[in-house]
């Protein structure tokens, strides 16, 4: 004898389940990637200004970076939890990073080791310095 479910217990086909509540941020997504893209964007006007070059040509440095930033939002699908310290904020920075240096390289752009370990500390205080801001803030809200 089969039983077959009732038309009260078994799903639509047009229902969602949500198995848990949208993540801090999570409608706030461009944002982060707003800030991800303006904070690579200041690290490399610092970095010029810091070798006396115009920081106006920071988009010049800037788009390896970037590449990878993007890169690092797309691998992670970052818009679904961009507050996230990890794996979202790691990710984006290791891939900005990572990418940020392979494109260096490949364009023939410096990437000295003391620019690398400066760069990989800059980017990693800056796109997760933020997040993790965020993440403090947050709790202390919750608290009160």
């Amino acid at each position: 004898m089969s039983r077959s479910a009732s038309p009260s217990t078994s799903p639509s086909p047009t229902s969602s389940v949500r198995t848990s509540p949208p993540h801090p941020g999570s409608t706030k997504w461009p944002w982060f990637l707003l800030a991800d893209v303006v904070l690579v964007t200041i690290f490399a006007a610092l970095g010029r200004n810091a070798h006396e070059q115009s920081p106006w040509g920071a988009l010049e440095t800037a788009w390896p970076f970037l590449v990878g930033a993007l890169v690092g939002w797309a691998i992670i699908r970052a818009h679904r939890r961009p507050a996230a310290l990890f794996p979202t904020g790691v990710v984006v920075w290791l891939s900005a990073e990572v990418i940020g240096m392979l494109l260096r390289m490949v364009t023939g752009q410096g990437t000295a080791l003391a620019f690398v370990l400066v760069s990989l500390g800059v980017l990693g205080l800056f796109l997760l310095g933020y997040r993790l801001i965020v993440l403090l803030s947050s709790r202390v809200r919750r608290t009160r």
